[in-house]
């Protein structure tokens, strides 16, 4: 059977304290790690996803410009076009037309 004395288990105590404490700090380092990592995956995902719905958005768009174009015998009228990407609201304009001469 061991016995301990007083003054032992107090030196042991504090060692155990001492464990604890480096254990804990360790344990919040890896933490700490393991959740920036999944964080990063997260947010990742969520713009991988935020592009895959605008790229059906922008086929959207472009089907809806050219659908769009009017031909007239030769000449090719083009209306203004809006289309949304991320939320913004943005107009496709006829680019052979000079806003200048307007």
């Amino acid at each position: 059977m061991l016995a301990l004395t007083l003054e032992s288990a107090k030196t042991i105590a504090i060692a155990v304290v001492v464990v604890f404490v480096l254990a804990a700090f360790l344990a919040a380092w890896i933490m700490k790690t393991i959740v920036q990592k999944v964080a990063t995956v997260i947010v990742l995902a969520l713009l991988a996803f935020a592009v895959s719905t605008q790229r059906t958005s922008l086929q959207d768009c472009a089907d809806k410009v050219q659908g769009n174009f009017d031909p007239v015998g030769t000449n090719v009228t083009v209306t203004d076009t809006d289309c949304s990407f991320f939320g913004t609201t943005i107009t496709i304009k006829d680019p052979r037309v000079d806003e200048d001469a307007a």
